[in-house]
């Protein structure tokens, strides 16, 4: 999954792709690169992140995604949004794919309508919001919390009539966590891994890798790649990535060594 950020206060390219043509050109690159989903979105999720008005952020990646199928690009187009009118307005323009992380908690609406609409979705785990959930987070064991909530959220879409065979998990990592429970984790990624549904992980360029190496987020490749292929060989199936080409190479190789060609 490459990463397609429409915003101006993302944590490591917050301004770079706000043009929308710019950001045609960046998702149709992370094709060319081995992306199989672009995920577009308009409102930065960084620690602190103020939020954006829904109207806003359509305005942002609506042109986008319209742009995008305009071209004809293959990969599969996820729109990065905890509200319902931003999805409504992205599969209007050509999403098939929610990526919402507050696990439709912000908006149970959303659920619903991905249900009705038969898309793809990824849940995640978010302690707090963006604005405060880097405020002392406490666990009493984060793998087994962040299980127990997924499950939750699972059975919830599944209430709400998502097919379960559409829906993803994502553990969070950097949302609401120190480094040593984003560690921990994708130490024990297994045990979410357990629940039976793909697990999707998101470790690109993030602050805890800055901690480990001392390196700004552009620097941050080689801790990303790290992580990513410890993260495939504890079982998780979707990478969400800035860099896709190196991340993909590496990948490869890591999956033809553990699984086999």
């Amino acid at each position: 999954m490459g990463i397609v950020n429409v915003t101006p206060d993302s944590f490591s390219d917050g301004g770079q792709f706000l043009d929308a043509r710019a950001a045609v050109a960046h998702g149709l690159q992370l094709e060319a690169e081995g992306a199989d989903i672009l995920d577009i979105g308009g409102e930065s999720t960084r620690p602190g992140a103020e939020p954006v008005a829904p109207q806003e952020q359509i305005r942002r990646v609506a042109p986008v995604i319209e742009r995008l199928v305009a071209q004809g690009v293959r990969a599969q187009i996820s729109i990065d949004t905890t509200r319902l009118a931003v999805a409504e307005a992205a599969v209007a323009a050509g999403a098939s794919y929610v990526n919402d992380v507050t696990a439709f908690r912000q908006e149970p609406a959303l659920a619903d309508f991905v249900a009705d609409r038969g898309l793809d979705c990824c849940l995640m785990h978010m302690r707090g919001e963006p604005r405060s959930m880097q405020r002392d987070p406490v666990y009493d064991d984060v793998v087994s919390d962040v299980k127990a909530f997924l499950e939750e959220r699972l059975s919830a879409a599944v209430a709400a009539g998502v097919a379960e065979e559409r829906i993803m998990l994502d553990p969070g990592i950097g949302f609401g966590k120190t480094v040593d429970h984003n560690l921990e984790l994708l130490r024990r990624l297994d045990e979410l891994v357990a629940l039976g549904r793909p697990v999707m992980v998101g470790t690109s360029r993030k602050t805890f890798l800055g901690r480990l190496t001392g390196r700004e987020p552009h620097d941050r490749l080689a801790g990303t790649i790290a992580t990513n292929v410890l993260a495939l060989e504890r079982g998780a199936a979707v990478f969400r990535v800035h860099d896709v080409q190196p991340v993909a190479d590496a990948l490869a190789v890591a999956a033809a060594t553990v699984r086999g060609r």
